[in-house]
C-alpha cells in the first residue's frame, strides 16, 4: 500500500493527491490516499516510497500547523527512502517546493524524478496526467 498524504485548502493540491493514486493503481499499486490529520507516520516509517503533498502557503512555506510537522517527523527516517513531493501555488515561482526538495534530500531521501510536482492554482488535465505518472513512478520504487 503506497501512503499518499497531503494537506489541501482549496482542494486542488487533494485534486493532485487523488491523481497519483490513480495513477499508481493504473500501474498495479494500491494507494491509500489521506489528509496528513487522519495519516499514519508507522505506515511511511515501514515503506520504501510515499508522496507527500502541500501547496504553498504565506510566503511560499509549507503549511505550519499541520504539514510542517508532520514533514518534521519524517525527516527523522528519510534516509533511503524514495518520496515523491507535489503541490500547488497561487503566487510566487515554487520556492517552497525548492526548499520542501532541499530538505528532503538532506534528510537523505531520494526524490522521484529528482524533484517534485507542482501545480499552478486548480490542476489542468497536463498536470493531472503527471501525477498519474508520479504515481506509476512510486510504484517502481515501492
Amino acid at each position: 500500500m503506497i501512503q499518499v498524504v497531503f494537506w489541501s485548502q482549496t482542494g486542488n493540491t487533494e485534486a493532485m493527491a487523488e491523481a497519483i493514486g490513480e495513477g499508481i493503481v493504473i500501474a498495479g499499486g494500491e494507494a491509500n490516499v489521506v489528509n496528513v490529520a487522519d495519516a499514519d507516520i508507522g505506515a511511511l516509517k515501514e515503506a520504501k516510497a510515499f508522496a507527500l503533498g502541500c501547496p504553498a502557503m504565506g510566503a511560499e512555506v509549507l503549511e505550519e500547523m499541520e504539514m510542517d510537522p508532520f514533514v518534521a517527523e519524517v525527516e527523522e527516517f528519510a534516509s533511503g527512502k524514495a518520496i515523491a513531493l507535489f503541490g500547488s501555488y497561487g503566487w510566487g515561482d515554487g520556492q517552497w517546493m525548492r526548499d520542501w526538495e532541499a530538505r528532503m534530500a538532506g534528510a537523505g531521501a531520494t526524490l522521484i524524478n529528482g524533484e517534485g510536482l507542482i501545480a499552478n492554482e486548480a490542476p489542468d488535465d497536463e498536470s493531472i496526467e503527471a501525477c498519474k505518472a508520479l504515481g506509476a513512478a512510486l510504484v517502481q520504487y515501492a
